[in-house]
């Protein structure tokens, strides 16, 4: 179809509304009790004057990981049948007053201590500083719809050694079976809203496979989701004192189930080098405990060398993590690194280059956050020689030297939910590549990730967020969000749970101008260029 009779066709043809009936966005059953969304008026459908779709793009949010790690880690849950306060609460040993929530502790400092209470009261969770509590109920992700949202991308994750160390579990953990229920569980999250609008096929979350039904999809203004996956072992390729424990047959056999599954984007490492590629390294006390996991995983901890360019991974520092190190074996310790030499001395491994290239043969896109700067240069350099497009940067995790590489090769880079003042400075440091190469910015809320979220800013900061404020296109009004007895207000609560991230993108607007949230407009049409591309033969 001609760009004229596209825009013809949207400005003329009917639209959800005529063909659905009045209100096609809001629910015929949804259940009682639950969440509020406060966002009034009509979602934005079609595209605009170009023939591109609008709105922005979540490249890297993890709805299912209370599923990951055991089952454990993440308390609560994206949806219930039975309703928010079965979806909605603590996990059973954080009762009565959060003395065994370890991980809290672990990552949060203090005793842990904290009112398990969700539903209804939601005293001390979900918060932008609790990396334990469910943030991806499905009525949060709603309002991130009705405020723009139009692609979000749920990586799949888990982490076998992690479940295994941690003290509380209710299933196995290997990593291939998690990312199967979290596959099935996205498809039945679907189902369940499907049946709040109507029917299949009817509701406003939408798993899509390729990047022309990721388009009608948002033409029709509901949100795309794509499955990625986020895991340390994809395949069990893991390795032991350098040993591959997977081979060509048991990659490929792990890439065609994925793909049969609806996962379209990947990592190949994360966090442990696998017998695929080596990590780019987590810094100070967190680097010394991931280490220690390493080790626990592969019988070796991580080795460095000299940078060979530019691009160096992250410096795992000498920090000391007392609980982490008890669990290696007596007289084990975790080495001490020179500061000159920050760079994995692993890179991609000939097992990780043929699941690259498996890969580009089914038209995936590969996720290069967490890799080291050696197994993605190399990456980097098979793409060129094919001109393959399809690699993503969804969370800041990339060095920063590789951006203007990925933009020449037609890939989509999306930066960490950092707080309104550091994103608005690291999206006005890369303005000009986007406007060089003529591409739209992404975000990646990371949400359920354990990686925290932008805190407030304060009742009194300049340029706070004003309620209630309108959505970016002009045809929503957006309120302060209210799930039972719980209202949440960006400037004094930070971004504690997925339904404000409207409320971040607007403290976006009011920090660092509208240049900025424009970019990320047009997040979800450059995305899925490089979808789209990628897909070529």
């Amino acid at each position: 179809m001609s760009l004229l009779l596209l825009v013809l066709a949207v400005a003329l043809g009917p639209t959800p509304s005529s063909a659905a009936g009045t209100d096609w966005w809001n629910p015929t059953a949804r259940p009682a009790p639950d969440s509020r969304i406060n966002v009034t008026g009509e979602p934005f459908t079609g595209t605009d004057a170009k023939g591109e779709v609008r709105g922005f793009v979540d490249a890297h949010d993890h709805i299912f990981a209370n599923e990951g790690f055991g089952g454990r880690l993440i308390c609560g849950k994206p949806f219930s049948e039975q309703g928010v306060a079965d979806a909605l609460k603590d996990c059973p040993e954080h009762y009565p007053d959060g003395s065994l929530a370890i991980f809290d502790f672990i990552t949060n400092g203090g005793d842990g201590k904290h009112d398990p209470v969700g539903w209804p009261t939601f005293k001390d969770w979900p918060a932008h500083d609790s990396l334990t509590h469910q943030q991806n109920y499905y009525a949060w992700v709603e309002r991130a719809w009705r405020g723009g949202q139009r692609v979000l991308v749920n990586d799949l994750v888990t982490n076998g050694v992690i479940c295994s160390v941690y003290f509380f579990k209710d299933r196995g953990c290997d990593e291939m079976t998690s990312i199967r229920l979290q596959a099935k569980l996205t498809y039945d999250m679907q189902s369940f809203v499907d049946k709040m609008y109507g029917g299949p096929g009817k509701g406003w979350f939408r798993i899509v496979t390729d990047s022309a039904q990721a388009r009608e999809v948002i033409e029709q203004g509901k949100l795309a989701v794509v499955l990625g996956v986020e895991t340390s072992e994809p395949f069990g390729c893991k390795q032991i004192l350098d040993i591959p424990q997977c081979s060509r047959a048991d990659i490929d056999k792990g890439l065609d189930e994925l793909y049969a599954l609806g996962v379209r984007s990947m990592f190949l490492c994360h966090k442990f080098d696998n017998a695929l590629c080596g990590v780019r390294f987590d810094s100070g006390a967190l680097g010394t405990a991931i280490n220690v996991g390493q080790f626990l995983s592969t019988g070796t901890f991580w080795k460095t060398e000299t940078c060979k360019g530019p691009q160096h991974d992250n410096p795992i520092g000498n920090a000391t993590a007392a609980a982490a190190e008890k669990k290696l074996p007596a007289g084990v310790r975790v080495p001490s690194y020179k500061a000159d030499a920050q760079c994995n001395v692993r890179g991609l491994t000939g097992l990780g280059e043929y699941a690259v290239r498996g890969m580009m043969q089914r038209g995936m896109m590969l996720e290069i956050d967490h890799m080291s700067v050696k197994a993605t240069g190399r990456v980097l350099d098979i793409f060129e020689a094919e001109s393959y497009p399809g690699v993503l940067s969804s969370h800041s995790w990339m060095d920063l030297n590789w951006t203007e590489r990925v933009y020449r090769l037609g890939g989509f880079i999306a930066q960490y939910m950092h707080g309104s003042e550091g994103f608005v400075a690291e999206a006005k440091r890369t303005e000009a590549l986007r406007d060089k190469y003529g591409v739209g910015y992404g975000y990646g809320t990371d949400m359920n990730g354990v990686g925290g979220w932008p805190a407030p800013r304060g009742a009194d900061a300049p340029n706070k967020v004003t309620y209630p404020f309108k959505s970016v296109d002009g045809g929503s009004v957006i309120d302060r969000q209210t799930t039972g007895e719980r209202t949440w207000d960006l400037n004094t609560d930070g971004a504690a749970h997925y339904g404000l991230v409207p409320d971040w993108i607007e403290d976006i607007r009011r920090v660092g101008g509208q240049d900025v949230v424009e970019d990320l407009f047009r997040g979800a049409e450059s995305y899925l260029d490089t979808w789209g591309a990628t897909e070529q033969p």
